[in-house]
């Protein structure tokens, strides 16, 4: 595997499950089993590598979203989406949204990081709009604004909670929000 590829896929594990702040360069650089010299030819600054690993993981989430919201009937495509989430949320060592925690340590709105966890909730709220906007909606912008807030919920209940009961409450807010009710 190629020293940059190495370098990400060791800081999204270590940023993921330890926190990013928590993670040195010097640790990433034993872990990715390069030198010093390669991690700074690959990346600028720590930072950039943050930016990295936050695109691999927008990435994953658009590879699993898109096709739902293009291959099925908008309601449909909408509880697909957040039984996904759901069921990610299940997954061993689940630890929230990688766009949360690190919005969590990068306080500053004018950050990179926190740049691209904005890109990547616009990304899920124009994705939400456009599926309740097919589903004909009485007011989809709203309803995508409730959707992204009850996205960023289940990734904390799922990480904090029973993930068996928000399962239960996660799909039956979608249900209630996508109907208007």
């Amino acid at each position: 595997m190629p020293p940059r590829e190495r370098l990400v896929r060791a800081a999204s594990r270590l940023f993921y499950y330890e926190g990013v702040r928590a993670i040195g360069v010097e640790r990433l650089i034993a872990e990715a089993g390069v030198t010093k010299a390669t991690f700074y030819r690959h990346f600028a600054s720590k930072d950039d590598l943050v930016v990295a690993y936050l695109l691999t993981k927008d990435a994953y989430y658009k590879e699993v979203a898109e096709p739902l919201a293009a291959g099925h009937p908008p309601a449909e495509a909408i509880d697909l989406i957040f039984e996904a989430i759901a069921e990610h949320a299940r997954e061993r060592g689940f630890r929230g949204s990688p766009f949360l925690n690190a919005a969590a340590e990068y306080p500053d709105a004018g950050h990179p990081v926190r740049g691209l966890v904005t890109s990547h909730r616009d990304w899920i709220r124009t994705l939400f709009q456009d599926l309740l906007t097919r589903l004909g909606h009485a007011d989809p912008e709203s309803a995508a604004g409730a959707l992204l807030m009850l996205y960023d919920g289940a990734m904390a209940a799922g990480y904090l909670d029973d993930s068996t009961a928000a399962h239960k409450t996660l799909l039956d807010a979608v249900r209630l929000i996508r109907s208007g009710g």
